[in-house]
């Protein structure tokens, strides 16, 4: 089973749509399910990443892709929030 898992992060600048990319996965993998009406950032779930529409606190999900199982951390993309991407980096 190990070898059908892959573990990744995603990383960029802020405003460069990461957790956007995020969304569009779990959309097109069917993880949330063909009826599920997928919010805009989704994984963003703290009330302050959605007053301010950034990504502060990494997050991570998991989605089926054919006979492969893909783990996804979300990353903050502020330089004020570098220490967290770090944090992140070490576990993946």
């Amino acid at each position: 089973m190990l070898e059908n898992l892959r573990n990744i992060a995603i990383i960029a600048h802020v405003d460069h749509g990461k957790t956007t990319l995020v969304d569009q996965l779990l959309q097109q993998s069917g993880t949330l399910g063909e009826r599920a009406r997928v919010e805009e950032r989704v994984m963003d779930s703290n009330d302050l990443e959605r007053e301010r529409g950034i990504t502060i606190l990494s997050k991570n999900t998991a989605i089926p892709w054919g006979d492969y199982r893909i783990n996804i951390v979300d990353t903050p993309g502020h330089a004020d929030f570098g220490g967290e991407v770090e944090r992140v980096l070490s576990m993946v």
